[in-house]
């Protein structure tokens, strides 16, 4: 709450070429305040979009050793590129464009090499279905 209000006062502050007024202050927090909001939905929707995309390997029996052997030879089969592009969007959470300047290649390049590493696990798996997270 305390961000927001100073959010708010900062966006005041900068309106220092117009007419400054108590209505603009309130107008400056509001605004403030809505965007944090926003800001925070989108990164509940991101998180709960990154703990779906882990779930096909966490469920049915990733817990045990036999499974995350079989996840880690599945991993280990793919090309370099798209083994680095999986792990650092499933477990490190990274978005596409993250990832692409981890990489050095473009947001596509890295989705297209995220999908055909999915499709390719999914079939060493057994998966029917992978959630692309």
């Amino acid at each position: 709450a305390e961000d927001v209000v100073q959010e708010g006062c900062v966006g005041f502050w900068k309106a220092r070429g117009r007419a400054r007024s108590a209505g603009m202050l309130f107008a400056a927090r509001r605004s403030a305040a809505l965007d944090h909001r926003r800001g925070e939905q989108r990164r509940r929707r991101r998180e709960m979009a990154a703990m779906e995309g882990r779930a096909w390997f966490e469920e049915g029996g990733a817990a045990d050793a036999a499974r995350r052997e079989e996840i880690e030879q599945a991993l280990a089969a793919l090309p370099a590129e798209q083994r680095e592009v999986v792990v650092l969007k499933i477990w490190g959470g990274l978005t596409f464009g993250e990832i692409a300047a981890v990489v050095g290649e473009g947001a596509n390049t890295v989705a297209g090499r995220y999908r055909y590493g999915l499709e390719k696990l999914a079939g060493v798996l057994g998966e029917t279905e992978v959630r692309r997270g």
